[in-house]
């Protein structure tokens, strides 16, 4: 990616508000990590942390051995890392702002000069669309405030808005490391430890919304013919009655996606509008429960005070680090459109 044709950018800055426009909506992203705590972890610990940029680096050799990936212009060590996230934003930043002609918001919960942004209604009140992005490791111990979850319901009370919830995977989380082992063998990532275990802060809000769903694990998706082209979506399409996946048959490949598992309880809320059928090749606990596909993308539909929909979907599907097709073009503009 040359960096001398990106668009200015900015985050967590003090901007002005968006017009509310009928028909065009006003997207938002929020990265609920704390930017110092992730870069400033040990690179010494194994697990629970993200890669270096010299580990990037070093697994995805050459592709990042240019000028502008360089200590010279680019930030090394975890941060960079972190970096690379924003930057595998643009192009949906660029196809929504296109579609919507809003610019798509950034947030950071604790930015890289530490300033602490929440979700409050500064951040909701020009927001139609809010896309909460669980990448905070466990052990940053982020969690939701209480006037968190209640700006979030006031926001849901709106006509017409929607959430969308994307805790990452939860990797490792047994004590036994011969499952671990299992785990790390079945997606096949170097970069990604024995356990990594994410999304703490969007689990604290899923359970203050009262949103009957767990990520776990991560699972590498089928593909076609040891491509990184997926095998096609199985599609509830008699659920779908907004339309989300109209004219789509798969997103992007990730090499450890989660499982968004239903609670018991939550069945009549939840509707599963797509399964993501997993790669075969290399046994996974979950697989050898007898489960060949896992949970991708859902929906829970407006219901009672609630006017708002929720959707879940995993933040890899809104970036270009791991590739993207017509079909991915078409979800996004979906969901900005719907």
């Amino acid at each position: 990616m040359s960096q001398t044709n990106l668009r200015p950018r900015t985050y967590n800055q003090v901007l002005v508000p968006r017009r509310y426009t009928p028909g065009k909506r006003r997207f938002s992203i929020y990265w609920t990590w704390s930017y110092p705590w992730e870069a400033n972890r040990d690179v010494a610990e194994l697990d629970n942390r993200f890669s270096t940029m010299t580990e990037v680096r070093r697994v995805g050799w050459p592709k990042y051995e240019t000028l502008e990936y360089s200590a010279k212009e680019f930030l090394q060590g975890i941060a960079g890392t972190l970096e690379l996230f924003h930057l595998g934003l643009i192009r949906f930043q660029d196809a929504v702002g296109e579609i919507t002609g809003h610019p798509v918001a950034v947030y950071q919960r604790i930015d890289q000069a530490g300033q602490k942004q929440q979700l409050a209604h500064g951040v909701l009140d020009d927001t139609d669309t809010l896309m909460v992005f669980g990448l905070d490791h466990l052990v940053t111990e982020q969690e939701a405030e209480p006037e968190e979850i209640e700006a979030l319901r006031a926001f849901l009370a709106r006509e017409g808005t929607c959430l969308i919830l994307g805790p990452h995977h939860d990797v490792g989380c047994s004590i036994d490391m011969r499952q671990r082992a299992m785990e790390y063998a079945h997606h096949g990532d170097p970069l990604v430890p024995r356990q990594q275990r994410f999304g703490r802060y969007t689990r604290s809000l899923m359970e203050g919304l009262g949103v009957p769903v767990r990520n776990q694990y991560g699972l590498r998706p089928a593909t076609i013919g040891g491509s990184t082209r997926l095998q096609p979506l199985s599609k509830v399409s008699d659920l779908d009655a907004r339309g989300w996946l109209e004219g789509v048959s798969t997103f992007n490949f990730h090499q450890h996606l989660p499982h968004y598992a239903v609670t018991p309880d939550g069945q009549q809320q939840i509707h599963v509008l797509a399964r993501q059928p997993i790669d075969m090749s290399t046994p996974h606990p979950f697989t050898e429960a007898g489960n060949r596909e896992f949970n991708m993308f859902l929906w829970m539909p407006p219901v009672g005070d609630r006017a708002g929909d929720i959707l879940l979907a995993d933040s890899t599907i809104f970036t270009t680090l791991f590739g993207s097709d017509e079909s991915l073009d078409r979800f996004w503009r979906n969901v900005a459109t719907r």
